[in-house]
Formats: structure tokens, C-alpha cells, sequence
């Protein structure tokens, strides 16, 4: 099955409030490109991926995030993460009813193509499927086979929502690199333990310096 993933990317002005611990305001918005970057790149580079819609208003990562070969989906409804998934994924649909949908999170900068593959095949078995993040507690993949709505619910406590809902909660191992998504500063070095992509490289390591 050939998916396509729709990611969902505020205005990096507001993007990462919670990295205020480890990045100062000038520089997350940089960070949450980066971010953003390395994972559309990642899933782009996925076997089981067809294509990857983004759905932003922010016109800097639009611009940034088409020339790696993403498709530009503009937040229309303007309500919050889930409308912006929802209408996305509509967008996706009304050109081609039969596609199998997924969300994913941008800000899994240390994402691998085969793990997300791994999910993906794994997703395809159900309906509905989710992927917990590292923490536990939220979602870093949301799918939604053919003929199915994706009925997202992502904010606090997404992954009990989304099991709550009667998406099937996958239960994967060594697909870390799925699973950890950046909010705070540990979890930036969590990711950066794995292995994150050239863009976070860079971006941590001008932190760094910055902070020297």
C-alpha cells in the first residue's frame, strides 16, 4: 500500500514555545524548519510513501518544504491542528478517493525512511491505526485506510483519545526514530542521540555555539 502523509506545520514564529529552555526566540523558528525539513525529507524518501501534502500558512516553510518535493496545503479552516489535518486530508482525497491518509508530526528530525516503512505496513492491517510517541502519552502517526476517515484527535493525551476513538494503537519495536518527536529540550536530545537529519545537525550545532 502507497500512502500519503499529510504534515501539519504551524507559523514557525509560534512553532517550539517549549524549546525556551534550551533555544532562545530567534533561534526556534529556525529550529522548527529544521525540524520540519529532515522529516519531510525522511518520509519522502520512504518506499511505502507516495507523497507528502503540508499543510501550512507559514509561506517561508512553504516555500522551503516544496522544493523538497512536498505538496503546499494551505489551513484554510484556521481552527487548530485537527481542522488542519481534517482539511488536508480532504484536499488529498477529493483528487484521489481512494488513497490510503496518514498524519505525521514534523518535528521528527531523526526520522528513517525504513521505520517509518515498518509503520506504515504495520498501519495498513487496520482501518484505523496510531503510533504512541516516546513519551507515552501523545501520537506521532495517525492512519486512515481507504474509505475510512482519519478522525483526528491529536492535542493532550492523544494517544488515549486516539485508542479511545477505535483507531488500533501499534505496538512496534525499534521504530524510536518514529516515535521521538521534539517538544522540549530533552527530547531535542534524545532525537540528536539517534542520529538527527543534516538540517537539525546544523541548527543544534549553531545552539550550541550560541550558547557558548
Amino acid at each position: 500500500m502507497q500512502w500519503t502523509l499529510v504534515v501539519p506545520l504551524k507559523p514557525l514564529a509560534r512553532a517550539k514555545s517549549r524549546l525556551s529552555d534550551t533555544a532562545a526566540d530567534r533561534l526556534r523558528p529556525g529550529l522548527a524548519l529544521a525540524f520540519a525539513q529532515d522529516t519531510v525529507a525522511a518520509a519522502l524518501a520512504c518506499p511505502a510513501v507516495k507523497d507528502v501534502a503540508v499543510v501550512t500558512d507559514d509561506a517561508l516553510a512553504g516555500r522551503e518544504l516544496g522544493a523538497l518535493g512536498a505538496h503546499i496545503v494551505p489551513d484554510e479552516p484556521g481552527g487548530g491542528l485537527n481542522a488542519a489535518l481534517a482539511h488536508a486530508a480532504a484536499v488529498v482525497r477529493a483528487s484521489r478517493p481512494d488513497s490510503a491518509v496518514a498524519a505525521l508530526n514534523a518535528d521528527l528530525p531523526a526520522l528513517r525512511p525504513l521505520e517509518l516503512a515498518r509503520v506504515l505496513d504495520s498501519a495498513a492491517k487496520f482501518p484505523r491505526a496510531f503510533l504512541p510517541d516516546a513519551a507515552a502519552i501523545g501520537t506521532t502517526l495517525l492512519s486512515a485506510a481507504p474509505g475510512h476517515e482519519l478522525r483526528p484527535t491529536f492535542g493532550t493525551d492523544s494517544r488515549a483519545r486516539h485508542r479511545e476513538s477505535g483507531a488500533m494503537e501499534l505496538d512496534l519495536d525499534e521504530v524510536d526514530s518514529v516515535r521521538q518527536d521534539v517538544d522540549t529540550g530533552e527530547d531535542l536530545r534524545a532525537a540528536l542521540a539517534l542520529g538527527v537529519g543534516p538540517r537539525t545537525a546544523a541548527a543544534a550545532a549553531r545552539l550550541l555555539i550560541k550558547g557558548q
